[in-house]
């Protein structure tokens, strides 16, 4: 459980300790290895949230990006580019979220190498439950007031964009 403490001590600050004995300055080190437990802590919760749902988070995000879509529908590799996930896991999910209802795949008439997906009205239902208990605890972000969450979010962005996540363009 997210919330649930099972060492008693920071893991993370013990490897810092160890890896500056070891190895020398572990300010880079720390800093990730946060990055990461922290993505786990926030991803478990937000999966526990929407569990009963019959969604993980990864299928909430693909119901939220065709909530959004202008025409209702998106192409599966539009999805996948906004998502910045691999061709596969856009499969997997739409295979998933296919099988419970909440979309539907659609042959695109113009182009039949082409195929869209599409929110159905059950998905849309499941969609405004879910985004409403994803609301309810905050996305999973604690112990961070407004102002906190705003820094922390320039300081990320700052490094995806200098690891190429996006252009400024």
């Amino acid at each position: 459980m997210p919330g649930d403490p099972k060492l008693p001590f920071d893991p993370i600050e013990r490897a810092s300790e160890l890896w500056t004995k070891h190895i020398g300055d572990p300010t880079s080190m720390r800093l990730a290895t946060s990055i990461m437990r922290v993505q786990q802590l926030i991803i478990a919760e937000l999966d526990a949230a929407l569990k009963p749902y019959g969604i993980t988070f990864a299928r909430y995000e693909v119901l939220v990006l065709l909530s959004f879509s202008s025409t209702g529908r998106l192409p599966l590799s539009k999805i996948g580019e906004r998502l910045m996930v691999h061709p596969t896991s856009v499969t997997n999910a739409m295979d998933r979220l296919e099988a419970q209802g909440l979309v539907k795949r659609v042959a695109d008439i113009e182009d039949r190498r082409r195929t869209f997906a599409e929110l159905t009205p059950e998905g849309e239902a499941v969609l405004a439950k879910a985004t409403k208990q994803i609301m309810s605890i905050d996305f999973a972000i604690n112990g961070l007031d407004a102002e906190q969450q705003d820094r922390t979010y320039d300081l990320l962005r700052s490094l995806r964009s200098s690891a190429g996540d996006f252009s400024e363009g």
